[in-house]
């Protein structure tokens, strides 16, 4: 409808400089917001929400460093001329479209542009008349320019109440948990390790086609779990976020608190909240991160309080990034392995692993761990598999893609548990959030929870909680979330001297 008016209106006015000059901020706006309107489909496919421009401006940054691990910098910059270039040419082309024919055209067209035109009005007002009376008719009178500006502010408004909301959240929950008798005393010192696995939801369990390559990794390692002394309970969580930020998810289980956008975030860290990483310095714990997809500066962290920030810099790894992917999680898991031996004081660890992200190429096999050294062992795998720009052409492939390093991540954590964990250690890793509806065709929010120990007693209070043995959750939905973790966690594993 908006197209009709827009047209029929532009065509019933006289070629003049005012109305030529008047085409170049319609054909702009109307560019501007054919392109916000691409995004959020982009968004609500990848992340599953709506776009929101109040808060989401600041991913662009993002977007631009995804596309160049996965693409390398001359390809993202020849990709950000062309597109430059197309918003041009598409505003250039769309100005002379609607820049008002001339008055020394033809009879014909002098009669039957001012009718078009009039006649693109009248259909325009009707349908628009009908549809406010007949839902049938208005629910397909589309009006995309009036409904991305009234959906974007409505989002604005809910961001400006946001910060009440969130103030009251505070304001319900436990800021801090010192009065807490007997702080972590049932872990007896031991170290506790959360790890996520990037992009791991409940669908790469579910799925039929993820199932068939990541149900065998998790059911061989329970079996063989049992032969190492190990045990294994697992369940599932909510996670705030789907497709992708992670730091919500890590600052929804550190803080308690539901972060589900931006704003949420950046109030936590202005905010005196204190997390499961005071929680554990309290009882005497050193604390400390291993993030290996931080390749920058991350102030946040000295905010979360960490004794210890290891990140892409710092991580002393001697091996190639593989396209976004800045080390495999074998990598990982075993310098883990080498602060854990190291530590002469019981240590919480929150790691994130990186190899089950987008683009999910190469695959890399699991190397003999005593050769893994400092990574200089994975230079051969550099190129294996398709290229990006092509991976992402074909979803059946990227779905394959998807299952198969994600039975890596999963065969990297089961060996990294058979070979390093002890009686020192408990080690709970978990999904981030799903990946990408589009790749998953999943919208749920779940995401798998493993806890693996020597000491099975370590799992009662998870089993009570509604975890159940074994390396597969329950198939029902959570009722738990994320934000839920962090005050049953501190409950559940202290207790009043004596008690």
């Amino acid at each position: 409808m908006e197209a009709a008016v827009l047209v029929g209106g532009m065509a019933l006015l006289p070629r003049r400089p005012w109305s030529r000059a008047l085409a170049w901020p319609l054909a702009a706006g109307v560019v501007l917001v054919a392109a916000v309107s691409f995004a959020d489909l982009v968004f609500r496919a990848s992340l599953g929400r709506a776009l929101d421009l109040s808060l989401d401006l600041y991913l662009l940054d993002a977007v631009y460093r995804l596309a160049l691990g996965n693409t390398g910098f001359l390809r993202t910059v020849l990709g950000i001329g062309a597109l430059i270039a197309l918003v041009g040419l598409s505003v250039l082309l769309t100005a002379w479209l609607l820049t008002p024919t001339s008055r020394d055209g033809s009879d014909r067209d002098r009669r039957l542009v001012p009718r078009f035109a009039t006649g693109m009005l009248a259909a325009a007002v009707a349908l628009g008349l009908v549809g406010l009376g007949v839902p049938a008719v208005g629910n397909r009178v589309v009006a995309p320019a009036a409904s991305l500006l009234l959906d974007q502010a409505a989002l604005f408004r809910s961001m400006r109440q946001e910060r009440a909301v969130f103030a009251a959240d505070l304001a319900s929950q436990p800021r801090r948990f010192a009065d807490v008798s007997g702080l972590f005393s049932s872990l007896e010192g031991r170290n506790v390790v959360v790890a996520y696995i990037e992009s791991y939801g409940t669908a790469a369990i579910e799925d039929p086609q993820f199932a068939a390559v990541t149900r065998p990794v998790l059911e061989a390692a329970a079996a063989r779990f049992d032969t190492a002394g190990l045990h294994i309970a697992t369940g599932r969580l909510a996670s705030p976020t789907l497709g992708g930020q992670s730091w919500y998810a890590h600052g929804t289980m550190l803080s308690g608190l539901w972060l589900e956008n931006q704003l949420r975030y950046e109030l936590l860290l202005a905010s005196e909240r204190e997390t499961l990483v005071d929680d554990f310095r309290r009882a005497g714990y050193r604390t400390a991160t291993v993030m290996p997809a931080i390749t920058m500066a991350w102030p946040q962290a000295t905010r979360i309080g960490y004794d210890d920030v290891y990140t892409q810099p710092t991580i002393p790894y001697a091996g190639p990034p593989f396209y976004w992917v800045t080390m495999p999680d074998q990598f990982t898991w075993s310098f883990l392995a080498g602060r854990l031996r190291e530590a002469t004081t019981p240590l919480f660890v929150e790691v994130g692993m990186v190899s089950s992200h987008a683009p999910w190429i190469p695959v890399l096999p699991i190397v003999d761990w005593d050769a893994v050294g400092d990574g200089a062992v994975f230079t051969p795998y550099r190129l294996d598999g398709y290229p990006p720009e092509e991976l992402w052409w074909d979803v059946a492939v990227l779905r394959e893609g998807y299952a198969r390093s994600l039975a890596y991540s999963l065969e990297a954590m089961a060996q990294f548990a058979e070979r390093y964990l002890d009686e020192r250690t408990l080690l709970i890793v978990l999904g981030d959030h799903q990946a990408a509806p589009w790749v998953t065709g999943a919208s749920g929010a779940d995401v798998p929870v493993h806890v693996i120990t020597t000491d099975p007693t370590l799992l009662e209070p998870f089993l009570e909680w509604g975890f159940r043995p074994g390396a597969l959750p329950a198939p029902e939905p959570s009722t738990a979330r994320m934000d839920a973790f962090r005050e049953w966690f501190v409950l559940a594993f202290s207790r009043a001297p004596g008690a």
